[in-house]
């Protein structure tokens, strides 16, 4: 996923186990065209069906709090694919529509712990992260940021990144 989810975490039980994870919802039910004479997303249409919802587990859960607590937190390891019949664990949207990413904070239970007896997860949502899925950048800029910035588009860059 470009730009890359990365969050820090503050208040967990430094000796506690904890799983971090990420989903996609999504934010309606319309599908999106991009209009060049106003530089705007226009609705183009009903939704198309949803694959059914995939977790992306972060790759170093679990994890003591400590350890969480103690860096930014990145899920550059995250792969988004409109490929719905994709077999290798990926996040599968749909192009051209509208998601909310959800960041998940899950308390690992002790062995014999009542895990009945406290809330062991959290959800966060920061709204400022919906985004539209889509298989072609709209913008020049937004593809020439995206090849000098992700790690997953060396193939592209055909010079310095300083040049960028």
């Amino acid at each position: 996923m470009f730009p890359t989810f990365q969050v820090r975490l503050a208040g967990l039980d430094p000796g506690g186990d904890y799983m971090l994870m990420m989903d996609f919802i999504p934010v309606d039910d319309k599908r999106y065209r991009y209009a060049f004479h106003s530089s705007s997303w226009i609705v183009a249409g009903k939704a198309d069906p949803n694959s059914p919802p995939r977790i992306h587990v972060h790759p170093d859960s679990p994890n003591k709090g400590a350890q969480w607590m103690k860096q930014v937190l990145s899920f550059d390891k995250l792969k988004l694919t409109n490929n719905q019949l994709d077999d290798n664990g990926h996040i599968i949207l749909n192009s051209m529509h509208r998601y909310q990413p959800r960041f998940h904070v899950v308390y690992v239970n002790c062995k014999g712990e009542d895990a009945t007896a406290t809330e062991n997860f959290s959800t966060f949502v920061f709204p400022e992260t919906k985004f539209t899925a889509v298989t072609a950048y709209q913008n020049h800029r937004i593809t020439q940021l995206k090849i000098a910035s992700n790690p997953f588009a060396k193939g592209f860059r055909d010079c310095d990144p300083d040049e960028w």
